[in-house]
């Protein structure tokens, strides 16, 4: 671990290891359905250096970004996202599978690819760690879907538009209740709007970004939610990684 990768938390300064992390973002009661959302975001509100949210990463984000993974039952993500970022094969390291086996999780978790309009790439999701679902809606062109289930499994959640609430509850049904949300923010904004969103995890990057980079969110209307700060952690860059949890359940 590097200098700029060590993480303390605010209350009381001391240096924190990885098993002390994963303490303190660990919910309780892993049975019922918890959805967390994971974000970046410079000092100004951008969501994005350069086009992408990994432009804003430092060593420290990535070290949290990591452990969230390895605390989750899946991961669920945007397809946009996915084309944008570049999402491949992105399984977990020999580590942190020991680590979930031994604590009697599966040692990959699944990828939950979500699209209305499955503009999605079946030899991209046949490269995946596990088996990934797609998560899509009943007017999806049915030829991407028989396509697409040759590689993933794929979900129905809505109509026109996919159901977030739908998709907490039928990931939940099949085992997968703690559900690690890493945007876009097309996709968040759908989340905020349905009262899915148990939990966020905002990484303050300390830069400047200005121009016109999106924001974490992006929606048409204001859906507000309240939060509570559940803890505040710095690394000696600068950066911040704040998680809040819903206030109203």
């Amino acid at each position: 671990m590097t200098q700029a990768s060590e993480i303390r938390a605010l209350s009381h300064g001391d240096i924190l290891d990885d098993e002390q992390l994963l303490a303190r973002y660990t919910v309780a009661d892993r049975s019922l359905p918890w959805l967390r959302a994971n974000f970046v975001s410079s000092i100004d509100g951008a969501a994005t250096h350069e086009g992408t949210s990994g432009g804003l990463g430092t060593e420290a984000d990535g070290r949290v970004f990591a452990l969230l993974r390895q605390l989750a039952d899946v991961i669920v993500v945007g397809a946009g996202t996915v084309r944008q970022e570049g999402y491949r094969n992105l399984g977990l390291n020999e580590d942190a599978e020991k680590w979930r086996t031994a604590h009697g999780l599966a040692a990959q978790p699944p990828f939950a690819l979500v699209s209305a309009s499955l503009r999605l790439e079946a030899r991209d999701l046949a490269n995946y760690a596990t088996r990934p679902f797609v998560i899509t809606t009943e007017s999806a062109p049915a030829q991407a879907r028989a396509a697409l289930a040759d590689v993933a499994e794929v979900i129905v959640a809505g109509d026109t538009e996919v159901d977030t609430a739908e998709m907490k509850h039928v990931l939940t049904e099949r085992g997968y209740p703690q559900i690690h949300g890493e945007g876009g923010p097309t996709l968040f904004a759908t989340m905020i709007a349905q009262g899915v969103v148990d939990e966020l995890c905002l990484t303050i990057s300390p830069r400047l970004e200005g121009g016109s980079a999106r924001r974490i969110v992006d929606a048409a209307d204001a859906t507000p939610q309240a939060m509570a700060l559940a803890h505040a952690l710095s690394a000696p860059d600068g950066t911040l990684l704040l998680r809040y949890l819903r206030l109203e359940r």
